[in-house]
């Protein structure tokens, strides 16, 4: 045994002696939290992640700070461009990018609120009390067919077209999935899902392997892919959020990202 557990064990037995509960149960040389343990460090967590605010805050305000910044996004393709340019504007600036999998909307919550991410970049809306969501661009949604295709060669179609199409979807449980599904609902069609992927590169790769159509969202400002043909789908839209937790200390440096965020879709 070394020294330094010593003394941390030394540390945890004076700390229950003065809160008079134990914080840990003891069995066979094994040592974990128990209940009153586990309520206790998420009351630790805050504090510390309060000084850290307060620290940061401070630092702000006595214009010391170079500015560091946490990004958590599901859709890190669209935000490269635009924090290329911010940097470029403020190159001192550090960041520290978090890519969250599309599915996983709970973890970008559970890190806006513990403070581990200051602002989150999303294409599926969180729609949790205590997040302060800003949309900032719509995509238009296109339909994606393969080369040779019969309706290659148009530019708009509608969702009642499509019924009889072999769809390439998300997974069950996807986000993008179930905005999908709702599109389709509201236009009354039910068609064949012939593939499930994760990732939104696989449908376009799919696609043009002929395997079937798929939804897709794009801006004007995007490069067509050559490989596919995409058909406007008028009316439809994917709308992307920067997001904030309420409770929590925005940095100067994030909330000038946000706002060169806001304006930078804007002119899109």
């Amino acid at each position: 045994m070394e020294l330094l557990q010593l003394r941390y064990f030394q540390k945890v037995a004076r700390l229950e002696d003065e809160l008079g509960i134990p914080l840990f149960d003891r069995r066979n040389r094994q040592i974990q939290l128990n209940e009153y343990g586990r309520a206790f460090l998420s009351k630790v967590d805050e504090a510390l992640h309060a000084l850290e605010e307060g620290k940061r805050e401070l630092s702000d305000l006595a214009g010391t700070a170079r500015g560091k910044i946490s990004v958590a996004t599901n859709a890190l393709a669209r935000l490269t461009g635009p924090i290329r340019r911010f940097r470029e504007r403020r190159p001192e600036v550090n960041f520290r990018i978090l890519q969250i999998a599309p599915s996983a909307t709970g973890d970008m919550v559970n890190l806006l609120n513990k403070g581990e991410a200051d602002l989150c970049f999303t294409a599926a809306a969180l729609n949790q009390p205590g997040i302060r969501e800003i949309p900032v661009m719509h995509a238009d949604i296109y339909l994606a067919v393969p080369p040779g295709h019969r309706l290659e060669g148009r530019d708009s179609i509608t969702l009642q077209e499509t019924g009889q199409e072999p769809f390439i979807e998300y997974k069950e449980g996807h986000p993008f999935r179930e905005m999908n599904e709702e599109l389709r609902r509201q236009a009354g069609i039910r068609p064949e899902i012939v593939c499930e992927v994760e990732e939104p590169s696989a449908l376009g790769s799919l696609v043009q392997a002929g395997l079937g159509v798929a939804l897709v969202p794009a801006c004007k400002s995007d490069e067509s892919p050559t490989a596919v043909a995409l058909l406007q789908i008028p009316g439809a839209q994917r709308t992307f959020t920067i997001a904030s937790c309420e409770n929590r200390y925005l940095s100067f440096a994030a909330q000038e990202l946000q706002r060169f965020l806001i304006q930078y879709y804007k002119k899109l």
